[in-house]
């Protein structure tokens, strides 16, 4: 079989805090009525979610559709207002950040969108996209300035200079998501959220665009939040791996270590549904089969969230909200059975 490559490490002094979340929560109203509108419930996208990203890293993010992912990421870039819980960049916690703080945050934090062609504006050609934020947040920069910085980012992301006059439907999608990384890049930014970045790509694009991202972290330092669905591929990219379900984070720890031994019963399950190319090794090893459906966001279960499901429900999980457990090898896990 062969191995797949995984994300070096970064050094130990890129190892402080860029990014704290803790305890956040994201609750939608849902109202009923047309003339007097009443709030009749809240999905709750995210419930109670705390992790860390260490300056240089990548953390990846997984879990099924409709777990409370994107809703993160969308808290990040100050897209969505936390219900409870607080974020900080750099130390600094982004819900007061107004003015000059404001946009500065703006210009740190960018995203990578999982549809390169519905995030590119197709009335405005390429050259103007990418010279868009800095006309905003570098007004003194002249013509001549941004034609240049745009050219060099082009470059960088692997495009030819002329690409510039064209518009988002003259290119294939593995340049259209070139000059998504070229836009987010404009503003020379420490932090980037890729919500499903390559998921709408073919697989050899894809390679190709996890290499681009790869190379970029290691130039220019950069720190990733990883959204993505595909496990192949978030452990090639990611140092740590953040394991949701329902808006709860079950497990976090080290790419290698949780996926080679995954502690919650949930991620045993999310790996176990991978299937392997080798019929033989797939058909001999075993699996571990999660039942049910999803419950609802609105109407989550008393206890452990994944009570209903788990193959290793005791009568107090329905009861108790599992406290996290840290591990010997360092990571965090959200099952006192693990």
């Amino acid at each position: 079989m062969t191995k797949i490559a995984v994300a070096a490490a970064p050094s130990q002094g890129a190892q402080d805090k860029l990014i704290e979340v803790e305890n956040l929560k994201v609750h939608f109203p849902v109202r009923k009525g047309t003339i007097f509108e009443k709030t009749v419930g809240h999905v709750k996208a995210v419930d109670g979610a705390s992790f860390d990203i260490h300056r240089g890293e990548t953390l990846g993010l997984v879990g099924e559709s409709g777990c409370g992912k994107t809703t993160i990421g969308r808290c990040l870039l100050r897209l969505e207002t936390p219900t409870e819980g607080q974020i900080k960049f750099d130390g600094h916690q982004i819900a007061g950040m107004a003015g000059s703080a404001g946009l500065q945050y703006r210009r740190q934090v960018q995203a990578v969108f999982q549809d390169p062609f519905s995030s590119l504006n197709p009335r405005m050609s390429v050259g103007d996209i990418i010279a868009e934020p800095i006309r905003i947040h570098d007004r003194g920069m002249n013509f001549v300035g941004r034609a240049r910085r745009i050219k060099e980012l082009l470059a960088l992301c692997g495009l030819p200079a002329n690409l510039a006059d064209r518009y988002p439907h003259e290119m294939s999608g593995g340049q259209r998501q070139r000059v998504g990384i070229a836009r987010a890049l404009a503003l020379r930014p420490e932090f980037i959220v890729c919500d499903e970045a390559v998921s709408a790509l073919d697989v050899s694009i894809q390679a190709q665009i996890i290499r681009l991202l790869e190379d970029l972290r290691e130039e220019f330092g950069l720190t990733y939040l990883f959204i993505g669905h595909d496990l192949s591929v978030v452990r090639h990219i990611c140092h740590r791996v953040a394991v949701m379900y329902l808006g709860k984070i079950v497990e976090i720890g080290d790419c290698d270590a949780i996926f080679s031994d995954p502690r919650h019963p949930y991620t045993r399950a999310l790996l176990d549904a991978v299937p392997v190319p080798d019929p033989e090794i797939e058909q001999k090893r075993p699996h571990s089969f999660v039942s049910g459906e999803v419950p609802s966001p609105m109407n989550p279960p008393s206890g452990c969230v994944f009570h209903p499901r788990c193959p290793k429900a005791r009568d107090s999980c329905r009861v108790d909200v599992p406290k996290t457990i840290f591990t010997d090898d360092g990571r965090k896990v959200a099952c006192p059975f693990a």
